[in-house]
């Protein structure tokens, strides 16, 4: 794991949610794409990023998303994959996306777990995870 930076991911049927994330700097860039982009998205970064340690979500689709990624060669290196753990990682991420998006006006007075955010949060989740594995180590 070189520098100790990861591309987390956080799988599903449509969209993926993906970031790179610095164990020391925190989130570097996070997006919410679609799935049939993830592979060229992993290239991508992996070289930008100098990594090729890859965390993944370990429920839906995740072993679909294990067998797209293997064998996957990186600039960095052949790709390795490490399922995290994401029980209840969308409801964190949630309270993730009201703390950086704080919400104006009368929505302030809103319980967060009765607001759902304007956008996907796919990318938090990944982010989440990446957490989760730092913190684990």
């Amino acid at each position: 794991m070189a520098g100790g930076i990861v591309i987390a991911i956080d799988p599903g049927r449509e969209k993926c949610g993906i970031a790179v994330v610095d164990k020391q700097q925190g989130v570097l860039v996070r997006q919410v794409i679609i799935r049939e982009f993830l592979p060229e998205t992993v290239q991508s970064w992996a070289a930008a990023y100098h990594t090729a340690f890859v965390i993944l979500g370990n429920r839906t689709f995740s072993k679909e998303t294990q067998k797209l990624l293997q064998g996957m060669q990186t600039a960095a290196g052949p790709v390795t994959v490490t399922p995290v753990d994401e029980h209840r990682s969308s409801e964190e991420a949630r309270r993730r996306y009201w703390q950086e998006n704080p919400p104006h006006g009368l929505w302030r007075l809103v319980p967060t777990s009765f607001r759902t955010p304007p956008v996907p949060i796919d990318d938090w989740v990944a982010v989440i995870l990446a957490e989760r594995y730092f913190a684990g180590k």
